[in-house]
């Protein structure tokens, strides 16, 4: 008898596998006609992580023939929506759009519900932009050398950012610590608060993505001082870089991606991928996309994978060796 069970063992495996995959492929073939798509933006309305997630919205749902749910789920640099998505079904009917908080997020948040790159499965690199430094149209800081000035000086400087742990903390904070500069950091729920406050003087400075920043300096109530990518953005192409203002190689950019749940069936995933790059490759939808300040990535999720796995080890290495810590 037990030999028998024992030659079963093999057979009943193999069959196991072979349901499972084949449960996969029926969930493959038949999504998305089952229930719309929620789409979780991991901070709140307003910033730049809502803005994509409604820019995609519209012509992906039109694209893939069901609809599309933006749901905003913001706190704790992003990771408590991303949390959400990383437990939720694994059947393609749940997805993030993180921001580059998602790469910095391990490192700085102890015990987090999810494990950043076990939990998760990259679908699409968005994009990528420069991170403005600017302040309101009454300050006095008229360049980035008279925010080097006050910084230096007993009184220091104060900034805002989209939330503790966010790139822009990163930056500035890795910025301040080489140079020996002295920074207040003020973190915000997510780019709408954070606007509201540095548009009505509410808060100094303020650091973001073009995406964020650009419709505030177009209507001239915020004034641009430095971007943190090596190269001047076609978007502000007055504007130096922090790497052309004193501190070469510097480089810092601002990032969207979308994820899915770990063991969402790779049909899926890659379906998804496929979409999304159409979508971005529309006239339009780039049109929209440029004018925000973001340079279109697209690719396959592998690349995505690797990019955000980089992003992870960089600042890994940055958080460790300043000894930064969230607020």
């Amino acid at each position: 008898m037990h030999l028998k069970i024992r030659s079963l063992t093999p057979v009943l495996a193999i069959a196991a596998t072979l349901l499972v995959a084949t449960a996969q492929y029926a969930q493959a073939q038949a999504w998305p006609t089952k229930q719309a798509i929620k789409l979780v933006a991991v901070f709140p309305p307003g910033g730049s992580v809502d803005q994509v997630a409604r820019l995609l919205a519209q012509p992906l749902s039109q694209q893939i023939g069901q609809s599309i749910v933006v749901e905003n789920k913001g706190g704790a640099s992003g990771s408590i929506g991303t949390a959400a998505v990383a437990a939720a079904a694994p059947d393609g009917y749940t997805f993030a759009l993180v921001f580059d908080t998602h790469g910095v997020n391990p490192s700085l948040i102890p015990n987090m519900a999810f494990d950043s790159r076990k939990d998760l499965a990259p679908v699409v690199l968005i994009g990528t932009a420069p991170m403005v430094l600017a302040t309101h149209a009454g300050s006095e800081f008229k360049t980035f050398a008279d925010v080097v000035a006050a910084a230096k000086a007993k009184k220091g400087a104060s900034y805002g950012t989209i939330g503790s742990g966010s790139l822009g903390h990163l930056a500035i904070e890795l910025l301040g610590k080489g140079a020996g500069l002295e920074f207040q950091h003020i973190p915000y729920k997510g780019g709408g608060p954070l606007m509201n406050d540095a548009v009505a003087g509410h808060v100094p400075l303020a650091i973001g993505s073009v995406f964020l920043m650009k419709p505030h300096v177009d209507s001239k109530r915020m004034r641009p001082l430095v971007v943190t990518t090596s190269k001047r953005s076609p978007d502000l192409p007055d504007v130096p870089t922090l790497a052309e203002s004193g501190f070469p190689g510097f480089d810092a950019p601002a990032w969207w991606a979308v994820l899915a749940p770990a063991k969402t069936p790779p049909e899926i995933i890659k379906r998804m991928n496929e979409e999304i790059n159409k979508v971005m490759r529309m006239p339009d939808t780039a049109k929209r996309m440029d004018a925000q300040g973001i340079d279109v990535v697209g690719g396959t999720p592998e690349a995505a994978r690797v990019f955000i796995e980089r992003q992870m080890d960089v600042w890994a290495k940055v958080v460790k060796d300043n000894n930064i810590q969230a607020d």
